[in-house]
């Protein structure tokens, strides 16, 4: 008999704000429910007390019809609930077979044969690509994912809640996973999945629940909804969806990248032998598996990572040329080149939480100053500007930003970017976690930044909005440039085939 899941009046608060607020909402076992809303809305909060992370301050939860009290993961795992969260919760030395295993009554005493045998049968029923054998670290992002499901299959959970699955998967991996997810559902599991991509939505799951600032606004059939229709029930109110992108003009290499290789810090190359260049008045995308090569990337152009001998990174103003190998980012601003960097780690690189917007607009200019104290006058009225021009909500200028939501800390953190009038401007995830609203400001922002005839480079990791935003698509693998389309011609299975796997061109001999 499938497993059904009903929550009443579910309510949490975190000090005096409701996180969620008299939820009720019912799944069973053979369907696939898409949990949707924007940043802060509640989902995964939500989904928290069910996999026992928290515990909810009002209502309760019935499973098959009887009140339950889950307090812990154990509890969770018992009732047949698991979780696969966005951060995996793996051991890296460990392989696959003993992070499976991992927590398990009596694990020490497992039989290790027959163990791995009837791993070996749950891989083999569902389709999963897995080595038992294999460590952790040597696994792609794909492969640990695939780890934590079969954790969950292994304890005989019967329904299944993954936050954000596809956020980093290639369209060919994602599809693998909705295959799989589609076989679960057939074997009566339940499938919840948290996520923004609505068009993942709208093929993947049987119905939709929609929370709006903690509150359920409605559950809905797939079948009878869209993206205009969701969009609308998750903001309140209508939300264009069409991404602005304007043709070209007057392109200028603006930089030009050539032979670029860099290592991390363990000696692995990062970067291998790569050249392409960034154009004035475009957006260039950079996609790839992870976040490693486009991470090097942004950090050597912007005079953070070092460069291998060879390497060339040539910035042209239009009326001269500069090599910026070996320079330091505080050497770039010092010869005049108007560099703006969005970096990925929002509050470990881009800003400093336990400053407010003000303080944080100060560090870009407190060199500026010629006097030995501080200029506050011009970075607080700049700061005062990102307020009301990016409508960030913080209840003052001084208020340290870490007590911000994530998607006011990074219209912080883009708007004293721009704010610097920005000739190159190279952005890591901008939009990553943030709800359709503070997504579409950022996509604006960009566009405008373009016509104002500054190069942009966007990373990103939704391919959908990669080929909608940007001009063109590097695509990265291993490290190298598998290629470079037109973003206006190219489709997500071609990106995702070279983000997938280097192609060599071979010679071809008359």
């Amino acid at each position: 008999m499938a497993q059904s899941i009903e929550l009443k009046h579910i309510g949490k608060r975190f000090g005096p704000v409701y996180a969620n607020k008299d939820v009720s909402l019912s799944f069973h076992g053979g369907e696939i429910l898409s949990l949707l809303g924007e940043n802060g809305s509640g989902k995964t909060t939500l989904m928290n007390m069910l996999a026992g992370i928290y515990f909810p301050d009002e209502g309760y939860i019935l499973v098959d019809g009887k009140k339950v009290t889950i307090t812990s993961p154990k509890d969770s795992f018992a009732l047949g609930i698991g979780m696969v969260h966005q951060h995996f919760k793996l051991i890296d030395t460990f392989t696959a077979l003993q992070n499976i295993i991992l927590g398990l009554d009596g694990s020490f005493f497992l039989n290790k044969k027959k163990t791995e045998k009837a791993i070996k049968a749950i891989v083999d029923r569902y389709g999963f690509q897995l080595d038992l054998k294999k460590k952790i670290y040597e696994m792609s992002v794909s492969e640990k994912q695939t780890v934590e499901i079969i954790k969950l299959l292994y304890r005989n959970v019967d329904t299944l809640i993954l936050d954000e699955p596809t956020a980093v998967l290639t369209p060919q991996e994602t599809e693998r996973l909705f295959d799989i997810l589609r076989k679960m559902k057939e074997d009566g599991k339940a499938i919840i999945i948290i996520t923004h991509k609505l068009n993942e939505v709208l093929e993947l799951s049987d119905r939709v629940a929609i929370l709006r600032k903690g509150e359920m606004i409605g559950c809905i059939d797939t079948k009878e909804a869209n993206e205009e229709i969701l969009t609308d029930m998750m903001v309140g109110e209508h939300v264009s969806l069409k991404i602005q992108r304007d043709e070209p003009t007057r392109r200028k290499v603006r930089l030009s990248i050539s032979h670029l290789t860099t290592y991390n810090q363990e000696h692995v190359k990062t970067l291998d032998d790569v050249s392409f260049d960034c154009y004035t008045g475009e957006i260039l995308g950079i996609a790839g598996i992870g976040s490693t090569a486009q991470k090097a990337l942004l950090e050597a152009i912007s005079g953070l990572q070092p460069c291998e001998k060879g390497s060339s990174l040539l910035y042209s103003n239009g009326e001269k040329t500069q090599q910026l190998i070996g320079m330091t980012p505080k050497k770039i601003k010092k010869i005049g080149i108007r560099l703006a960097f969005v970096p990925e780690d929002r509050l470990g690189m881009g800003l400093v939480g336990d400053m407010g917007m003000t303080g944080n607009v100060l560090l870009r200019s407190y060199e500026d100053g010629k006097s030995i104290y501080l200029e506050l006058k011009k970075p607080h009225k700049i700061a005062e500007e990102i307020k009301e021009e990016y409508d960030v909500v913080t209840p003052s200028l001084e208020t340290p930003v870490r007590t911000l939501s994530g998607g006011n800390v990074q219209k912080v953190l883009v708007g004293r970017e721009i704010a610097s009038s920005p000739k190159l401007l190279l952005t890591a995830y901008a939009t990553r976690g943030l709800d359709i609203n503070t997504s579409y400001l950022i996509y604006n922002i960009l566009n405008e930044q373009k016509k104002k005839e500054a190069a942009v480079v966007y990373v990103g990791e939704d391919l959908d909005v990669l080929l909608a935003l940007c001009d063109r698509i590097v695509v990265l693998c291993d490290g190298k440039v598998s290629g470079i389309v037109d973003a206006r011609t190219s489709n997500k299975k071609t990106i995702g085939r070279m983000m997938a796997r280097y192609e060599k061109e071979e010679e071809r001999h008359d």
